[in-house]
């Protein structure tokens, strides 16, 4: 049975995504990344992806687990699990990087890992992963948090959006996927761990409260930082205490603190029986969060098309700049709706599943 608060954060997960997707592809003339307006955007994306990323653990998590309660623990029955989700989100990844490729305007070379190369790592990982008790996941998520500053200039400080997306030959490749790339496993697989933690902990409402507090907490004192050090609080890149590129300790502490609270909230008490926050009154969002997969390839379609066509260009002012941005994020709601009513086998994720029925 499927639980209606992992289906709405998903939706609101992908909903933010596209609106910073499309908010980088058509930004108003005029603004500077101090505007205001320009944070809220920024401040999106930045809850956008870790929310993403970690519910994803979750459901690969949890997908994983159910198989181990079923008994499905030999190496074949773990290939015919991992090789289609592998197969599909690394095909996928190349075509969302052909969708918005750097020769048309876009803003990926044809082999830059991303999010959904990330999701493939994890997925690889999740045998292991799921034989680990919740200490050792808890041990390396601190590892993982503290791997920013392990990393130190290895993680890219100081490079542009280009460098970060490019990569000559297959080392730099593998170091784009490991370690200085947009969502590299060194550090991103905190959010995977922090969805298999989610999972485990659903029972202990308590336990996740206390860590949410503590996450609290903690982004306090980064506002301190900032103050008492006069730098911006948050940026995408550059000089700030928190980071996305590279994602910095801060920004992991921060944004897996709202993760787990945007979860909490949205939870209600559906873990116990009872509804998730809302009621029915949010169930809109449910069939979108059925196909985040295929909105997050599609939605890249459509920029793709608008980057091509904006190449030599004006921006356009803000108002019709910003209805553009709001439009595009909302219309997937009645297109998910319309899509579950009538073809809703049609999706990468009921692709998914005839290639696991073919593999039984």
């Amino acid at each position: 049975m499927r639980l209606s608060h992992i289906d709405r954060i998903r939706a609101i997960a992908v909903l933010c995504m596209v609106e910073v997707h499309t908010a980088a592809i058509i930004p108003p003339k005029g603004m500077s990344v101090g505007d205001p307006a320009a944070f809220v955007a920024a401040a999106f994306g930045g809850m956008a992806a870790p929310l993403f990323v970690m519910i994803s653990g979750w459901g690969i998590y949890m997908s994983a687990s159910r198989r181990m309660g079923d008994g499905l623990t030999g190496a074949q029955d773990w290939a015919s699990w991992m090789v289609p989700r592998v197969a599909l989100l690394a095909s996928c990844q190349i075509l969302v990087n052909l969708l918005l490729n750097a020769d048309r305007g876009g803003r990926f070379e044809v082999i830059t890992p991303g999010v959904l190369t990330l999701l493939a790592i994890a997925t690889i990982l999740t045998p292991v992963i799921i034989r680990l008790g919740m200490e050792i996941r808890i041990g390396l998520t601190l590892v993982l948090i503290s791997s920013p500053l392990i990393l130190g200039d290895a993680s890219g400080l100081g490079w542009t959006w280009w460098d970060r997306v490019a990569s000559d030959g297959i080392s730099e490749w593998v170091s784009r996927l490991l370690w200085n790339g947009t969502y590299p496993a060194f550090p991103w697989m905190f959010y995977i761990l922090l969805g298999t933690l989610v999972y485990d902990l659903s029972d202990s409402r308590t336990t996740r409260d206390r860590i949410i507090a503590i996450g609290l907490i903690s982004t306090a004192f980064t506002f301190l930082i900032s103050e008492r050090e006069g730098i911006p609080w948050a940026l995408t890149e550059g000089d700030a205490v928190l980071t996305f590129f590279p994602a910095s300790t801060s920004f992991l502490v921060v944004s897996g603190t709202i993760a787990l609270l945007v979860h909490r909230i949205m939870e209600g008490s559906e873990s116990s029986g009872g509804e998730p926050w809302g009621g029915d009154s949010l169930s809109f969002l449910e069939p979108l969060g059925r196909i985040t997969l295929t909105v997050y390839v599609l939605h890249f379609a459509v920029l793709g098309v608008v980057a091509y066509a904006m190449q030599g260009e004006p921006r356009l002012e803000l108002i019709p700049a910003f209805a553009v941005t709001i439009g595009h994020t909302l219309v997937w709601i009645p297109l998910a709706k319309a899509q579950q009513e009538f073809i809703p086998e049609i999706s990468l994720e009921g692709l998914l599943r005839k290639m696991n029925q073919s593999l039984r």
